[in-house]
């Protein structure tokens, strides 16, 4: 995904703000799962399932300013039983900038509680073959 680091994402020395990376690690994550026909909440009858963070971070390189074009390469690095594990590195032209990481728990939401369920064969495969495009281009 590319994307122009907006001015009210900039601290005051233009530079992208700390914070502003995490946004736009779930802004791809959310077009992961547009990519894939799905969401980050997904309804199959009266179940409900999301995926919620149990773990995030964000390891900065060299500071991305106003205006630059970003571009976030999302990959699926693991796919556990329960949980997913992405990668996002954020580049500027062939120079990377910061690479974040997030691990993803999968979660029934029935009547407002979560629990951790085993991911969905159908989603599962969507993962794996995701991870197989990632690792043959």
């Amino acid at each position: 995904m590319r994307r122009l680091v907006q001015f009210a994402e900039t601290d005051l020395a233009g530079v992208l703000h700390f914070a502003n990376y995490y946004r736009m690690m779930e802004e791809v994550e959310h077009a992961f799962w547009r990519s894939l026909g799905s969401g980050v909440v997904i309804s199959t009858g009266e179940s409900h399932i999301s995926w919620p963070r149990v773990a995030t971070s964000c390891e900065y390189f060299t500071p991305a300013h106003f205006e630059d074009e970003l571009e976030l390469r999302f990959t699926v690095a693991h796919v556990g039983q329960r949980s997913v594990t992405y990668q996002i590195e954020f580049m500027r032209r062939d120079e990377r900038l910061a690479l974040g990481k997030t691990i993803a728990v999968c979660c029934s939401m029935d009547k407002g509680a979560f629990g951790p369920i085993a991911i969905p064969d159908d989603l599962r495969s969507k993962l794996m073959a995701s991870m197989t495009a990632t690792s043959q281009s």
